[in-house]
């Protein structure tokens, strides 16, 4: 597996020191120490925390539309490609790779907010694609409105479900796109 490059490896540290010490510590210095470069060579890639956390969001939109390319074309299957990108088939207390990723939108609420416009584009553009996936538009949104408050809920700890129930939900939402794409 090759060796993630020196500026994914900034903002992996930079997600893991919001997720793991809160908004008020994503600190230049503290993502150089997490990351183990010096303050010079995080500047190198970003010069201000609000380059960093641009890129942030940057990586999260990119990452998610390149989940979403590898929908099908049957009817259901953007909808299907976006819980799977949201969320994992197995439930996990640790933090997902996507969750460390995604916890670029709370720097973003803290850091930016109006960094917030391109990812409100990126969102529209996400929910005009799941509106002409061939099944119910209104299904279509109540899956994806459904998986995103799931998402918030798994990357804030506020009661998410254990293992089975995580499991069960989402085989439920699973079997609720395949009833959509056939009616």
């Amino acid at each position: 597996m090759p060796r993630p490059s020196s500026k994914d490896r900034l903002l992996d540290a930079a997600a893991d020191v919001l997720l793991s010490q809160g908004a008020e510590s994503l600190t230049l210095e503290a993502v150089a120490t997490r990351a183990g470069v010096s303050k010079g060579g995080l500047f190198y890639h970003f010069p201000t925390k609000q380059a960093l956390v641009a890129a942030m969001a940057d990586r999260l939109t990119r990452a998610f539309d390149e989940a979403l390319a590898q929908a099908g074309t049957r009817p259901g299957d953007f909808l299907r490609a976006y819980v799977e990108a949201t969320i994992p088939e197995r439930h996990t207390t640790a933090t997902a790779p996507a969750d460390r990723v995604t916890a670029a939108l709370l720097a973003v609420l803290f850091v930016d907010p109006a960094q917030l416009q391109p990812l409100r584009e990126r969102f529209a553009a996400w929910q005009a694609r799941l509106v002409d996936d061939g099944v119910d538009p209104a299904a279509a949104t109540a899956v994806r409105l459904a998986v995103d408050g799931w998402w918030a809920a798994r990357l804030l700890g506020l009661g998410s479900p254990g293992p089975d129930l995580h499991e069960k939900t989402r085989r439920y939402l699973m079997e609720a796109i395949d009833r959509a794409a056939h009616d």
